[in-house]
Parts: structure tokens; sequence; C-alpha cells
């Protein structure tokens, strides 16, 4: 029974200490607490955030060229974070039909389906296509997952 009092107290005890340095950081930086507050700040899903660091974010349209637009505290061309509502379908509106169905439940034909809409994928639109599965709430297959982050990373790379 001591040792767990003594363990409630010492968490206790960090978190008053962690609350403090906070406080202190939004004091010394209230125009980043403020954008963190409102949202402003890039966010990550769950397939998103195994394939972007913290620091990644998407901005300019692959219309406009490689440069981003610098109008964003991190570029957000490269992110796989949905940034806005506008759903980018990339010949795959068949895919729409395993709305729902859990990333286990898939047979093999229809792994099959996704990896070749994955593979056939320009280089530049593979980052888009993940936000586009996102935004529509598909599950991948575990492995159409894994290539699409491997590919993903070795895009980041690249660049």
């Amino acid at each position: 029974m001591i040792p767990a009092i003594w363990i409630t107290l010492v968490v206790v005890c960090v978190g008053i200490i962690l609350y403090a340095f906070e406080l202190r950081w939004r004091r010394r930086h209230p125009e980043e607490a403020r954008r963190v507050k409102t949202g402003d700040a890039a966010e990550s899903d769950d397939i998103l955030a195994e394939a972007e660091g913290a620091d990644e974010g998407e901005g300019a349209s692959a219309e406009e060229g490689e440069q981003c637009c610098g109008l964003h505290l991190v570029c957000e061309k490269d992110s796989l974070s949905p940034m806005s509502a506008d759903i980018i379908y990339y010949d795959d509106e068949e895919l729409d039909r395993f709305i729902g169905r859990t990333a286990g439940s898939y047979t093999a034909e229809e792994e099959e389906e996704f990896r070749d809409v994955l593979m056939t994928l320009r280089p530049e639109d593979v980052s888009g296509w993940a936000r586009s599965v996102t935004q529509r709430r598909l599950e991948l297959p575990p492995d159409v997952r894994d290539e699409l982050l491997m590919l993903v990373n070795e895009q980041r790379l690249a660049n």
C-alpha cells in the first residue's frame, strides 16, 4: 500500500512540474501557444503519424510546382494529413465499396486491388492518395499499408 502512495505522489509532483513549465512556455511564446490552442498547427492521424514526423505538413498543390508557397509553418505538400475537406480521387472510386471494412478482413484479391492502385500511381501522387484514403475512411490491408508507408518515406528521402 505504501509503495502505491509513493508512486502516486511522484506522478502528481511530475505533473505539477510539467504544468508549471507549460505555463512558463506559454508566457514566453504566446503566438505559438495560440496557434496550438486554436488547432492551426499540423495534425496527424493514425496512418499518417507513422509516416511523417511532427514537423511535416502540406501546402501547395501538385499543380503549383515543386516549390512550396511559403505561407505555412511547414510545407504542406508532403503531408499525409488531410488539410482540406476536398477528396481527390486517383481513378480508384471502386475502392469506396470497402468503406467500413477492417484492415484484416480483405481477401487476397481485394488486397491486390489496393496494391494495383498503389503501384500504378506516379511517385508524386502517393502521399495525395494516402490523404484521399484517409479522408474516405478506408482501412488499407496491412501489407498494402506497409508498402504505402515505405513508398512515402522513399519519396521524402529522394526530395
